[in-house]
């Protein structure tokens, strides 16, 4: 930990950081494919790929033969099912409660930031009932531009009334930490979370490598001890 750093806010990305929403994306995916004619794909084979949003999830699942048009339709019923089946089986990760809890117990605002679109985020952080606990909530079209861009990661600060220099920036994916890297935040991999086949993590230039959650409690005890 660099000296001179003074931590206010820890900022999150939703899937696969904050929340397990695996199980509900891919059964609406399935149930998507399905309805179209397609055959269903397995949960090992896609997983990976949720952090990259619906359209690569899908992109994943079929044949490069398949048209453009029904890509489309295929993506529509899959959003339209998500939108209705937001939080089946979604729950925040194990341990995560507590690192919640001890966030706000040393006395520092949390938030978070996903490329998302608001018309999910908000009702998912709603039945997680974290709405009110969280100092910003910045989607995908909450700026003119997602992550990687800055944009978002500032909108987050200045909703949360923050200094992006005294902010930690947690995610699964390459974009999110260049989007934390390029707003001078602290940047955090959530090894834990959603990572592809072949992702080399230690390559992304993160401050460091979190394993649960719990990991995440012991690295901001230790940023505030400094």
């Amino acid at each position: 930990m660099s000296t001179g750093f003074k931590l206010s806010c820890v900022l999150f990305d939703l899937d696969g950081t904050l929340a397990d929403t695996a199980q509900d994306s891919i059964l609406c995916l399935n149930k998507a494919l399905s309805r179209h004619g397609f055959m269903s794909v397995s949960a090992e084979t896609i997983k990976p790929f949720i952090s990259f949003g619906a359209v690569a999830m899908i992109r994943e699942s079929l044949d490069q033969s398949v048209p453009e048009a029904l890509r489309a339709d295929i993506l529509k019923t899959m959003l339209d099912l998500y939108q209705n089946n937001i939080a089946g089986h979604t729950v925040v990760f194990k341990g995560m409660s507590d690192t919640l809890n001890a966030i706000e117990t040393q006395g520092l605002k949390w938030g978070v930031v996903t490329n998302k679109e608001e018309r999910f985020t908000n009702p998912l952080m709603a039945a997680l009932k974290l709405t009110d606990r969280a100092a910003c909530i910045i989607s995908g079209d909450t700026t003119a531009n997602p992550k990687p861009h800055v944009e978002p990661m500032l909108a987050a600060c200045k909703k949360a009334a923050v200094r992006p220099q005294e902010c930690v920036y947690i995610g699964d994916a390459v974009h999110d930490i260049t989007a934390g890297k390029n707003a001078q935040m602290k940047t955090l991999v959530a090894l834990y979370g959603y990572l592809k086949p072949g992702d080399t993590p230690e390559t992304w230039g993160a401050d460091a490598l979190i394993e649960s959650p719990e990991q995440l409690a012991t690295w901001i005890s230790s940023a505030l001890c400094h």
